[in-house]
């Protein structure tokens, strides 16, 4: 067969499919918006590693400073930055102090010229924010005047919160506990480097890539079959005019691939609305900016090259097994059963790609990606071709029942094959889901773990600036509404000054705070204890007998004192005291000293540290107490305590799958909704005829809803095994133990089902119109 002949017969069905009145363009609408949400989302995902390359680009770009760089001497071109981050309720927000100490400072990326002292430039979002009424407590926060906005390049998402504020006197809050340094230019290129990923993460990305991706897949191949049944009887009046059964075929090809280059138009401008949409929105605290999302020109041509090819291939093979004849169509009558021998190759074919990496996990070596990707996408495709055999084979023993029942059962055995590809994507989804899900529960415990913080004890800490009046600043805590109790602990290591290798920890509070370190026999001011049961006592306990003189270090080691060693003397009457964990989950020794034991020269030594315990039930606790600490000192962040530490990549790779799961759960939604209205609209005139004879329509729709969820059905059930098996062999690839998280398993169900419920739901008004009379009205 010539290129020519193919190329005559594509042509002819292209115009067959635009040319073909009402009935032709609304065929061809609904498989190019169908061929249409998928390619978008196909660019969509194109346009990702470009996103993220240009978000770390500008991360990099902005970034002022780094733990353990070189210091600077002051000089015209220098500036100051002190970090001044922060949290409002669940949102980040990066804060910055700055203060150039000459005319050639560097200025940050997206700033026109440097904030004042008292005023700041904010992100777009945070000034949209702080002007809300929700805004208020973190303008109390943030009490400077706005003067200006960042400009793009100095943000890495359209809702990030982020400000730059102006400081003075910055130079001395660099001695402190403060993070910030003098910088001389912006940008950082080490900031890129990172150590390389373990195997088991690469698995998770690469699965996640497969499984978002299928589904859109399958949807692009049911949407070019749209149509199917009025096309079979164009295809026969062909036949009857002369054309062979290849000829008939190619030109059904052509019509598939007119939709789908008109799909492809729909799809870019899909991808574009949604690209200048996507300023306005902010999925999981992740936001881009339009400019971020510019597919890879190689992976949007090998979209607009593989979409209509794989439409005209789709085609070619779905009338393989039809029989198109100048009176009619074999499909209308009893097709013949499906073999199920092939169909059991795919998953099996994914299996043996899988096998040979089982039981690699971190230790024993990396994943080959090829295998990864080939295994898990046969086991999903045969999810596709499972799929009909099933619904065949159930529906064609179903019995008697009502007359809603007896409808649905004998349009699904007339039409099974449609109705399975109605519901290929949404198996696809779930069964990948599944798998993903169990994957994440097995692995999550080398990723993430309980923090040695004790949340039931305390919520918040905070340190107090070495120099700062303690007791004030306690005071101000106390006073915050929503903070119910202050623990106060003041640390300095004393030494034996015959020998400064020995050191012992003094911990200064009073005694309701003594409490939470150590188990007292009783305690009033003035006491002293010992603290026994630590694992350092043996490194300590001679210096804790009564009558030790001990030292503050020498001088040079405590410049900030001016002062020589101070020294004090163990008194006589020290008690014992059991060591217990403080809220950090660190057990103190050493000595435990109340206050009014412990000369104020010597006091002057120690550096404190708060643990706040609030009162959740007071709205925005943690907010009050940010804004407490933000008036005390800007440079000063308490930290939130969190009862679960994850690892920031498996963090993000988590965060990535709920933003694409997202986003392919609107495209399953969409899609059958498509597929839903082209099946209604195929039914027509017998739905019209009917009502005509009598039907009730609510027994109509009760029949449509029974086709539905038949295969739904049977469709959750195939992906709920598909998916438990293909996460228990990714879980022995990964060395770990296999453990269905059924939780999971019924929630990713019930997500597909409510899904089809929405869509069902949907389509009942378009089903009640096409019930009407003049459905049968024909030219």
């Amino acid at each position: 067969m010539s290129v020519g002949q193919w190329s005559r017969d594509l042509a002819m069905g292209a115009r067959f499919a635009l040319a073909g009145g009402r009935e032709g363009w609304t065929r061809s609408l609904l498989t190019a918006v169908g061929v249409g949400l998928g390619v978008a989302l196909l660019l969509l995902t194109a346009a990702i590693p470009s996103a993220l390359a240009e978000r770390d680009r500008r991360e990099e770009a902005r970034s002022d400073h780094t733990f353990g760089q070189q210091e600077i001497p002051k000089a015209d071109d220098t500036l100051v930055v002190v970090d001044a981050d922060t949290t409002f309720r669940d949102l980040d927000v990066r804060g910055r102090l700055v203060e150039p100490e000459g005319p050639r400072a560097p200025l940050p990326p997206g700033v026109a010229e440097f904030p004042a002292a008292g005023e700041m430039v904010v992100s777009p979002a945070l000034k949209e924010l702080l002007a809300s009424d929700d805004g208020k407590l973190l303008r109390d926060r943030l009490d400077y005047r706005i003067a200006g906005t960042i400009g793009e390049q100095g943000l890495v998402g359209s809702q990030e919160l982020a400000y730059f504020a102006g400081g003075k006197g910055l130079e001395k809050v660099l001695e402190g506990p403060a993070s910030g340094a003098r910088i001389d230019s912006f940008g950082n290129d080490d900031l890129g480097s990172s150590d390389a990923w373990d195997p088991v993460l690469l698995l998770l990305v690469l699965v996640v890539f497969v499984v978002l991706l299928m589904p859109v897949a399958v949807f692009i191949a049911a949407a070019v079959r749209f149509g199917g049944e009025r096309r079979d009887r164009r295809l026969a009046a062909l036949r009857l005019v002369g054309s062979d059964s290849r000829m008939t075929r190619r030109i059904a090809a052509g019509e598939a691939l007119a939709g789908s280059v008109l799909g492809l138009v729909l799809g870019t401008g899909f991808f574009l609305l949604g690209r200048e949409l996507a300023a306005s929105a902010e999925v999981f605290h992740v936001s881009v900016f339009p400019s971020y999302l510019n597919p890879s020109p190689v992976l949007a041509v090998l979209v607009a090259l593989a979409v209509p090819a794989a439409a005209v291939l789709v085609t070619i093979l779905a009338l393989r097994g039809v029989v198109i004849e100048p009176l009619g169509v074999v499909r209308t009558a009893k097709p013949a059963r499906r073999r199920l021998w092939w169909r059991l190759l795919l998953p099996l074919g994914g299996i043996a790609l899988l096998y040979p990496m089982i039981g690699q996990g971190n230790d024993d070596g990396t994943f080959n990606q090829y295998l990864v990707v080939g295994g898990v996408l046969l086991l999903l495709v045969g999810v596709t071709a499972l799929l009909p055999w099933v619904v065949e084979t159930v529906v064609a023993r179903l019995g008697s029942g009502g007359v809603a029942w007896q409808l649905a059962v004998r349009r699904l055995q007339l039409s099974s094959g449609a109705a399975a590809r109605m519901v290929n994507g949404i198996a696809v989804a779930v069964a990948g889901a599944i798998a993903l899900q169990m994957l994440f529960a097995g692995v999550e415990g080398n990723y993430t773990r309980a923090s040695e913080y004790d949340v039931s004890r305390a919520q918040m800490s905070v340190d107090v600036p070495d120099g700062a009046d303690a007791s004030a600043i306690i005071g101000k805590y106390r006073d915050t509404e929503g903070v119910r109790k202050v623990t106060a602990l003041s640390d300095v290591y004393l030494f034996d000054r015959g020998t400064e290798d020995s050191s012992v920890q003094i911990t200064l509070a009073d005694c309701a705070s003594l409490r939470e370190v150590a188990t007292l026999p009783s305690c009033r001011d003035g006491d002293v204890f010992a603290a026994k049961g630590s694992e350092y006592d043996s490194e300590s306990d001679h210096l804790a007998k009564p009558g030790t003189t001990l030292w503050t270090p020498e001088p040079e080691d405590t410049a900030r004192s001016g002062e020589r060693p101070v020294s004090w003397t163990v008194p006589q009457d020290i008690r014992q005291a059991r060591s217990r964990q403080d809220p950090t989950g660190y057990e103190r020794g050493g000595i435990l000293v109340t206050p009014g034991a412990l000369p104020e020269k010597l006091a002057a030594f120690t550096s404190a540290r708060l643990f706040l315990s609030l009162d959740l039930s007071v709205p925005d606790a943690y907010d009050r107490v940010r804004n407490t600490a933000a008036r005390l000192d800007p440079a000063v962040q308490p930290m939130t305590w969190h009862s679960i530490e994850s690892n920031d990549r498996y963090a993000t790779i988590r965060t990535g799958l709920s933003v694409g799961s997202a986003c392919v759960l609107a495209l399953i939604g969409a899609s059958l909704l498509v597929s839903q209205l082209e099946q209604l609209r195929e039914r027509r005139k017998l739905l019209s005829s009917l009502v005509a004879f009598g039907t009730r329509r609510r027994t109509l729709g009760l029949s449509v809803l029974w086709q539905t969820a038949i295969p739904i059905g049977l469709g959750l059930l195939l992906a709920a095994t598909v998916g438990i098996a293909l996460g228990a062999v990714l879980l022995r690839m990964t060395d770990t133990a296999v453990r269905v998280d059924w939780p999971s398993v019924l929630s990713m169900t019930g997500i597909g089902a409510g899904v089809v419920l929405v869509v069902t739901l949907l389509s009942l008004p378009p089903l009640l119109r096409l019930m009407r009379p003049d459905g049968l009205r024909t030219e």
